[in-house]
Protein backbone atom coordinates (compact mmCIF):
# COMPACT_ATOMS: atom_id res chain seq x y z
CA UNK A 1 0.00 0.00 0.00
CA UNK A 2 1.56 3.48 -1.23
CA UNK A 3 1.28 6.05 1.79
CA UNK A 4 -0.96 8.63 1.75
CA UNK A 5 0.15 12.08 0.88
CA UNK A 6 0.07 14.62 3.34
CA UNK A 7 -1.83 17.63 1.84
CA UNK A 8 0.01 21.16 1.55
CA UNK A 9 0.00 24.75 2.00
CA UNK A 10 1.91 27.85 0.71
CA UNK A 11 4.39 30.04 3.52
CA UNK A 12 6.23 33.26 2.45
CA UNK A 13 9.92 32.12 3.71
CA UNK A 14 12.49 34.41 4.58
CA UNK A 15 15.90 32.78 3.35
CA UNK A 16 18.24 35.58 4.08
CA UNK A 17 17.93 39.73 3.16
CA UNK A 18 15.55 40.63 0.88
CA UNK A 19 15.24 37.39 -0.06
CA UNK A 20 11.84 36.12 0.52
CA UNK A 21 9.87 33.46 -1.00
CA UNK A 22 6.82 31.68 -1.86
CA UNK A 23 7.03 28.44 -1.08
CA UNK A 24 4.60 24.94 -0.80
CA UNK A 25 4.90 23.26 2.00
CA UNK A 26 3.80 20.35 4.13
CA UNK A 27 0.58 20.88 6.28
CA UNK A 28 1.09 18.84 9.28
CA UNK A 29 -1.84 18.06 11.83
CA UNK A 30 -1.91 19.83 14.75
CA UNK A 31 -0.07 18.30 17.80
CA UNK A 32 -1.12 17.94 21.29
CA UNK A 33 -2.35 20.99 23.02
CA UNK A 34 -2.46 23.08 19.50
CA UNK A 35 -4.94 24.15 16.79
CA UNK A 36 -4.34 24.61 13.21
CA UNK A 37 -5.64 27.78 11.92
CA UNK A 38 -6.16 29.25 8.30
CA UNK A 39 -4.54 32.62 9.10
CA UNK A 40 -6.60 35.64 6.86
CA UNK A 41 -4.87 38.68 8.02
CA UNK A 42 -1.10 39.26 9.08
CA UNK A 43 -0.94 43.05 10.57
CA UNK A 44 3.02 43.73 9.27
CA UNK A 45 5.64 45.42 12.03
CA UNK A 46 8.51 47.40 11.74
CA UNK A 47 10.74 44.12 13.10
CA UNK A 48 9.56 41.83 10.17
CA UNK A 49 10.78 44.79 8.17
CA UNK A 50 14.16 44.91 9.88
CA UNK A 51 14.18 40.98 9.00
CA UNK A 52 13.02 41.56 5.25
CA UNK A 53 15.54 44.27 4.54
CA UNK A 54 18.66 43.13 6.35
CA UNK A 55 18.24 39.31 7.61
CA UNK A 56 18.29 40.52 11.37
CA UNK A 57 16.15 42.27 13.64
CA UNK A 58 19.25 43.99 16.21
CA UNK A 59 20.86 41.38 17.47
CA UNK A 60 19.14 38.22 16.29
CA UNK A 61 20.55 37.35 12.91
CA UNK A 62 18.29 34.39 10.38
CA UNK A 63 20.01 31.29 11.07
CA UNK A 64 17.56 29.50 9.27
CA UNK A 65 14.46 29.56 6.68
CA UNK A 66 12.05 31.98 8.47
CA UNK A 67 8.22 32.52 8.35
CA UNK A 68 7.67 36.43 9.48
CA UNK A 69 4.57 37.77 10.85
CA UNK A 70 3.01 38.00 14.54
CA UNK A 71 0.05 39.97 14.35
CA UNK A 72 -2.85 37.88 12.94
CA UNK A 73 -6.19 36.10 13.13
CA UNK A 74 -7.81 33.68 11.63
CA UNK A 75 -10.28 30.23 11.80
CA UNK A 76 -9.69 27.30 13.50
CA UNK A 77 -9.58 24.49 10.73
CA UNK A 78 -8.62 21.41 13.30
CA UNK A 79 -8.12 20.48 17.02
CA UNK A 80 -5.01 18.44 18.86
CA UNK A 81 -5.61 16.25 21.23
CA UNK A 82 -6.52 17.49 24.46
CA UNK A 83 -7.85 20.75 23.10
CA UNK A 84 -11.43 21.66 24.46
CA UNK A 85 -12.11 25.16 24.49
CA UNK A 86 -11.63 25.71 20.49
CA UNK A 87 -13.91 23.88 17.49
CA UNK A 88 -13.24 23.72 14.04
CA UNK A 89 -14.95 27.07 12.43
CA UNK A 90 -13.87 29.63 15.86
CA UNK A 91 -13.04 32.61 14.74
CA UNK A 92 -9.72 33.55 16.80
CA UNK A 93 -6.54 35.93 17.32
CA UNK A 94 -2.90 34.78 17.73
CA UNK A 95 -1.23 35.46 20.58
CA UNK A 96 2.26 34.99 18.96
CA UNK A 97 4.43 34.51 22.52
CA UNK A 98 4.36 30.92 23.46
CA UNK A 99 5.81 31.07 27.05
CA UNK A 100 7.18 28.46 29.42
CA UNK A 101 4.50 28.58 32.18
CA UNK A 102 7.01 27.05 34.24
CA UNK A 103 9.48 30.21 35.45
CA UNK A 104 8.54 32.63 37.98
CA UNK A 105 7.81 34.91 35.56
CA UNK A 106 4.93 33.35 34.20
CA UNK A 107 4.37 32.32 38.05
CA UNK A 108 3.85 36.01 38.87
CA UNK A 109 1.97 36.75 35.40
CA UNK A 110 4.53 38.48 33.92
CA UNK A 111 4.90 36.05 30.96
CA UNK A 112 6.35 38.56 28.61
CA UNK A 113 9.62 38.46 30.65
CA UNK A 114 9.23 34.73 30.50
CA UNK A 115 13.17 33.61 29.75
CA UNK A 116 12.40 30.51 27.55
CA UNK A 117 9.50 32.45 25.43
CA UNK A 118 9.98 31.50 22.19
CA UNK A 119 8.14 34.05 19.32
CA UNK A 120 6.67 33.50 16.50
CA UNK A 121 8.74 35.21 13.94
CA UNK A 122 11.47 36.23 15.64
CA UNK A 123 14.96 35.01 15.10
CA UNK A 124 16.10 35.31 18.77
CA UNK A 125 15.74 31.80 19.71
CA UNK A 126 17.28 28.65 17.59
CA UNK A 127 15.47 26.73 16.11
CA UNK A 128 13.20 29.72 15.27
CA UNK A 129 9.36 29.61 15.18
CA UNK A 130 7.09 30.39 11.81
CA UNK A 131 5.30 33.17 11.97
CA UNK A 132 1.72 33.52 10.84
CA UNK A 133 2.65 34.43 6.80
CA UNK A 134 1.06 31.48 5.66
CA UNK A 135 -2.22 29.78 4.95
CA UNK A 136 -2.27 27.63 7.79
CA UNK A 137 -0.34 27.32 11.07
CA UNK A 138 -0.09 25.30 13.85
CA UNK A 139 -0.51 26.84 17.51
CA UNK A 140 -0.72 26.43 21.16
CA UNK A 141 -4.47 26.67 21.73
CA UNK A 142 -3.91 28.27 24.97
CA UNK A 143 -2.59 31.27 23.00
CA UNK A 144 -5.31 31.40 20.52
CA UNK A 145 -8.10 33.87 21.72
CA UNK A 146 -11.86 34.03 20.54
CA UNK A 147 -13.20 36.91 19.08
CA UNK A 148 -16.23 38.70 19.80
CA UNK A 149 -18.97 38.71 17.37
CA UNK A 150 -18.78 41.96 15.76
CA UNK A 151 -14.57 42.05 15.63
CA UNK A 152 -13.62 41.58 12.42
CA UNK A 153 -10.17 39.71 11.81
CA UNK A 154 -8.16 42.80 10.47
CA UNK A 155 -9.47 44.53 13.85
CA UNK A 156 -8.02 41.21 15.01
CA UNK A 157 -4.89 41.44 13.72
CA UNK A 158 -4.29 45.19 15.34
CA UNK A 159 -5.07 43.21 18.54
CA UNK A 160 -1.02 42.75 19.00
CA UNK A 161 0.00 46.23 18.68
CA UNK A 162 -2.79 47.72 20.97
CA UNK A 163 -1.86 44.76 23.37
CA UNK A 164 1.93 46.41 23.59
CA UNK A 165 -0.04 49.40 24.51
CA UNK A 166 -2.24 48.38 27.05
CA UNK A 167 0.47 46.61 28.85
CA UNK A 168 2.62 50.07 28.60
CA UNK A 169 -0.81 51.69 30.14
CA UNK A 170 -1.06 49.14 32.90
CA UNK A 171 2.74 49.92 33.70
CA UNK A 172 1.92 54.08 33.75
CA UNK A 173 -1.39 53.85 35.79
CA UNK A 174 -3.24 55.35 32.86
CA UNK A 175 -6.78 54.48 33.74
CA UNK A 176 -10.05 55.33 32.58
CA UNK A 177 -11.08 56.43 36.49
CA UNK A 178 -8.36 58.84 36.32
CA UNK A 179 -8.16 60.77 33.38
CA UNK A 180 -5.04 61.62 32.47
CA UNK A 181 -3.26 63.96 29.77
CA UNK A 182 -0.79 62.31 27.45
CA UNK A 183 1.66 63.33 25.09
CA UNK A 184 2.68 60.71 22.35
CA UNK A 185 5.82 61.17 20.47
CA UNK A 186 5.87 58.91 17.18
CA UNK A 187 2.60 59.07 15.16
CA UNK A 188 3.52 55.25 13.19
CA UNK A 189 0.78 52.68 14.00
CA UNK A 190 2.18 51.99 17.60
CA UNK A 191 1.80 55.70 18.48
CA UNK A 192 -1.45 56.35 16.79
CA UNK A 193 -2.87 53.00 18.67
CA UNK A 194 -1.47 54.54 22.09
CA UNK A 195 -3.51 58.15 21.10
CA UNK A 196 -6.75 56.01 20.54
CA UNK A 197 -6.43 53.93 23.60
CA UNK A 198 -5.53 57.14 25.71
CA UNK A 199 -8.81 58.66 24.14
CA UNK A 200 -10.93 55.64 24.55
CA UNK A 201 -9.54 56.56 28.38
CA UNK A 202 -10.96 59.43 28.34
CA UNK A 203 -8.01 61.61 29.05
CA UNK A 204 -7.97 65.00 29.40
CA UNK A 205 -5.89 65.89 27.10
CA UNK A 206 -4.00 63.49 24.06
CA UNK A 207 -1.34 65.36 21.82
CA UNK A 208 1.42 63.80 19.59
CA UNK A 209 4.99 65.10 18.17
CA UNK A 210 6.60 63.79 15.13
CA UNK A 211 8.42 65.35 12.07
CA UNK A 212 6.29 64.21 9.60
CA UNK A 213 3.71 66.94 8.81
CA UNK A 214 1.65 64.56 6.79
CA UNK A 215 1.71 61.51 9.94
CA UNK A 216 0.81 64.53 12.40
CA UNK A 217 -1.94 65.86 10.00
CA UNK A 218 -3.70 62.36 9.55
CA UNK A 219 -3.80 61.76 13.42
CA UNK A 220 -5.56 64.69 13.88
CA UNK A 221 -7.81 64.89 10.78
CA UNK A 222 -9.03 61.20 11.94
CA UNK A 223 -9.53 61.99 15.56
CA UNK A 224 -6.27 60.27 17.56
CA UNK A 225 -4.94 63.45 18.55
CA UNK A 226 -6.40 66.59 19.45
CA UNK A 227 -3.58 68.76 18.47
CA UNK A 228 -0.29 67.56 17.14
CA UNK A 229 3.38 69.59 16.93
CA UNK A 230 6.10 68.97 13.78
CA UNK A 231 9.59 69.11 15.51
CA UNK A 232 12.14 71.34 13.37
CA UNK A 233 14.66 69.49 11.58
CA UNK A 234 17.61 70.50 12.57
CA UNK A 235 21.68 69.30 12.29
CA UNK A 236 23.08 66.59 14.46
CA UNK A 237 24.32 67.98 17.67
CA UNK A 238 28.47 68.44 17.98
CA UNK A 239 28.34 67.58 21.51
CA UNK A 240 26.32 65.85 24.44
CA UNK A 241 25.56 68.28 26.29
CA UNK A 242 24.66 70.91 23.03
CA UNK A 243 22.21 67.87 22.25
CA UNK A 244 20.54 68.03 26.03
CA UNK A 245 20.48 72.05 25.58
CA UNK A 246 19.19 71.46 22.56
CA UNK A 247 16.41 68.71 23.96
CA UNK A 248 14.91 70.73 26.58
CA UNK A 249 15.04 74.00 24.63
CA UNK A 250 12.78 72.11 21.08
CA UNK A 251 10.35 70.79 23.89
CA UNK A 252 9.87 73.80 26.05
CA UNK A 253 8.90 75.36 22.18
CA UNK A 254 6.33 72.49 22.42
CA UNK A 255 5.02 72.39 25.70
CA UNK A 256 4.31 76.16 24.89
CA UNK A 257 2.47 75.40 21.77
CA UNK A 258 0.18 72.98 23.61
CA UNK A 259 -0.36 75.63 26.36
CA UNK A 260 0.82 72.59 28.44
CA UNK A 261 4.52 74.82 30.08
CA UNK A 262 3.94 72.18 32.77
CA UNK A 263 4.15 69.46 31.08
CA UNK A 264 1.92 65.74 30.21
CA UNK A 265 0.59 63.25 33.53
CA UNK A 266 2.08 60.18 30.93
CA UNK A 267 4.74 60.21 28.08
CA UNK A 268 4.53 57.57 25.74
CA UNK A 269 7.80 57.80 23.51
CA UNK A 270 6.89 55.58 20.67
CA UNK A 271 9.97 56.10 18.32
CA UNK A 272 12.70 55.03 20.04
CA UNK A 273 15.07 58.17 19.36
CA UNK A 274 18.08 59.36 21.34
CA UNK A 275 16.56 63.43 21.03
CA UNK A 276 13.25 62.24 21.83
CA UNK A 277 13.80 59.89 24.76
CA UNK A 278 15.58 62.60 25.91
CA UNK A 279 12.58 65.38 25.45
CA UNK A 280 10.37 63.18 26.99
CA UNK A 281 11.76 63.45 30.27
CA UNK A 282 11.24 67.30 30.07
CA UNK A 283 7.52 66.85 28.66
CA UNK A 284 6.61 64.96 31.52
CA UNK A 285 4.76 67.04 34.25
CA UNK A 286 6.97 66.72 37.91
CA UNK A 287 5.77 63.50 39.22
CA UNK A 288 4.82 62.11 35.79
CA UNK A 289 5.66 59.11 34.37
CA UNK A 290 7.55 58.54 30.57
CA UNK A 291 6.78 55.19 28.90
CA UNK A 292 9.81 53.69 26.66
CA UNK A 293 7.71 51.94 24.01
CA UNK A 294 9.85 52.24 20.94
CA UNK A 295 12.42 49.94 20.24
CA UNK A 296 15.98 52.37 18.67
CA UNK A 297 18.67 53.57 20.14
CA UNK A 298 20.76 51.09 22.26
CA UNK A 299 22.45 53.64 24.45
CA UNK A 300 20.96 56.55 25.64
CA UNK A 301 22.62 59.92 27.11
CA UNK A 302 19.45 61.25 29.97
CA UNK A 303 19.10 64.38 31.59
CA UNK A 304 18.92 62.31 34.95
CA UNK A 305 18.72 64.95 37.20
CA UNK A 306 16.05 66.60 35.50
CA UNK A 307 13.93 63.30 36.46
CA UNK A 308 15.07 62.53 39.87
CA UNK A 309 14.66 65.98 41.15
CA UNK A 310 10.93 66.38 39.30
CA UNK A 311 10.52 62.80 40.17
CA UNK A 312 9.55 61.75 36.99
CA UNK A 313 9.24 57.74 36.30
CA UNK A 314 11.15 56.46 33.99
CA UNK A 315 9.27 53.12 32.90
CA UNK A 316 10.37 50.60 30.67
CA UNK A 317 7.55 48.51 28.29
CA UNK A 318 8.40 45.18 26.59
CA UNK A 319 5.77 42.91 25.01
CA UNK A 320 2.54 42.07 26.94
CA UNK A 321 0.90 40.00 29.30
CA UNK A 322 -2.36 39.03 29.95
CA UNK A 323 -3.98 41.75 27.27
CA UNK A 324 -5.54 40.23 24.57
CA UNK A 325 -9.29 39.58 25.74
CA UNK A 326 -9.41 43.03 26.52
CA UNK A 327 -7.96 44.69 23.36
CA UNK A 328 -10.64 41.96 21.45
CA UNK A 329 -13.20 43.69 23.42
CA UNK A 330 -11.63 46.98 22.83
CA UNK A 331 -11.46 47.07 19.43
CA UNK A 332 -15.30 45.25 19.35
CA UNK A 333 -16.81 47.93 21.56
CA UNK A 334 -16.73 51.00 19.34
CA UNK A 335 -14.60 53.07 21.35
CA UNK A 336 -11.78 53.07 19.14
CA UNK A 337 -13.23 55.51 16.32
CA UNK A 338 -11.61 55.24 12.82
CA UNK A 339 -9.11 52.49 14.36
CA UNK A 340 -9.10 50.66 10.99
CA UNK A 341 -7.55 54.10 8.82
CA UNK A 342 -4.89 52.63 10.79
CA UNK A 343 -4.52 49.93 7.92
CA UNK A 344 -3.27 51.70 4.67
CA UNK A 345 -2.37 48.93 2.16
CA UNK A 346 -3.40 45.47 1.89
CA UNK A 347 -1.58 42.44 -0.18
CA UNK A 348 -2.59 38.71 -1.05
CA UNK A 349 -0.45 36.22 0.65
CA UNK A 350 1.89 35.95 -2.57
CA UNK A 351 2.77 39.61 -3.12
CA UNK A 352 4.29 39.69 0.49
CA UNK A 353 7.53 40.76 -0.99
CA UNK A 354 5.49 43.50 -2.35
CA UNK A 355 4.34 44.56 0.82
CA UNK A 356 7.54 44.74 2.39
CA UNK A 357 9.21 46.68 -0.45
CA UNK A 358 6.61 49.30 -0.12
CA UNK A 359 6.64 49.28 3.49
CA UNK A 360 10.25 50.22 3.17
CA UNK A 361 9.53 53.00 0.69
CA UNK A 362 6.98 54.52 2.88
CA UNK A 363 4.68 55.74 0.36
CA UNK A 364 2.64 53.66 -2.73
CA UNK A 365 2.87 54.91 -6.66
CA UNK A 366 0.36 57.44 -5.81
CA UNK A 367 1.89 59.42 -2.84
CA UNK A 368 0.23 58.27 -0.19
CA UNK A 369 1.20 57.50 3.44
CA UNK A 370 2.17 53.40 4.48
CA UNK A 371 0.66 53.24 7.75
CA UNK A 372 -0.31 49.22 8.42
CA UNK A 373 0.31 46.75 5.61
CA UNK A 374 -1.96 43.35 6.16
CA UNK A 375 -1.66 40.62 4.39
CA UNK A 376 -3.72 37.73 3.65
CA UNK A 377 -6.64 35.71 1.43
CA UNK A 378 -9.25 38.15 1.67
CA UNK A 379 -6.61 41.09 0.78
Amino acid sequence: MSPVALPTQHAVVLHGAKDLRYEERTLWPPQQGQAQVAVLATGLCGSDLHYYMHGRNGDFVVQQPLVLGHEAAGIVTAVGPGVRHLVPGQRVAIEAGIMCNNCSFCAKGRYNLCKNMRFCSSAKTFPHSDGTLQDRMNHPAHVLHPLPDNCTFEQAALAEPLSVLLHASRRAGLTPEVPSSVLVFGVGAIGLLACALARSYGASRVVAIDINQARLNFAREQGFAQQVYCLPMVDKAKTTDEQLRRAKETISAALSAFNMPDGFDVVFECTGAEPCIQMSIHAAVTGGKVMLVGMGSRNVTLPLSAAATREVDILGSFRYANTYPTALALLASGKLPNIERIISHRFPLEEAARAFDLMAKGRDENGRMVMKVVVGPQC
